[in-house]
């Protein structure tokens, strides 16, 4: 039997799924754009990826349709790309959510900050899983949320928006 090198297009949902998100350096790129990380040095700093990877992966995700390249000049300097999710990228929140959770309930970490939390902007507290915040019980929606990461900030970082194309 052959090796699958793509799962495109087949029957199951999943397999599609993993076509597209189912390499750890995609993951953590849109982990990455979900906090508005949008530029090439940024994800290439924060996530310690090689250029020839990130390159691939963000021309992989663009195709996919999770992230939108953005033109933008600094100082007057050359026109360049942000790399922006889209509404199919911020849609992979749920995914990255149950990543953590599985992470949290089956490894471990050895930095004393303690460990990432979903927090609910509206009410500043941890959101826990499922679709209303574990504290004050209101429906969650991806823009009243933000994650703490105490390691990186004692601040919560709100989620960064969704673009459309066009």
């Amino acid at each position: 039997m052959a090796i699958r090198i793509s799962w495109e297009g087949v029957p199951c949902p999943i397999g599609r799924a993993v076509d597209v998100l189912g390499d750890p350096w995609t993951l953590l790129i849109l982990r990455q754009a979900m906090t508005g990380c949008t530029r090439y040095d940024e994800f290439r700093n924060t996530i310690g990826i090689s250029d020839n990877i990130l390159s691939v992966r963000l021309k992989r995700l663009l195709a996919a349709g999770l992230l939108i390249q953005v033109p933008y000049r600094a100082d007057g300097g050359r026109t360049r790309q942000e790399y922006r999710l889209t509404e199919a990228g911020a849609n992979t929140l749920p995914v990255l959510h149950a990543l953590a959770e599985w992470g949290h309930a089956h490894t471990r970490t050895d930095d004393p900050n303690g460990t990432m939390q979903v927090i609910h902007q509206t009410c500043g507290k941890p959101a826990g899983s499922g679709t209303r915040c574990a504290h004050c019980r209101k429906v969650l929606k991806r823009e009243s949320l933000a994650w703490l990461r105490p390691w990186k900030s004692a601040e919560p970082t709100p989620l960064a928006p969704a673009v459309t194309a066009g």
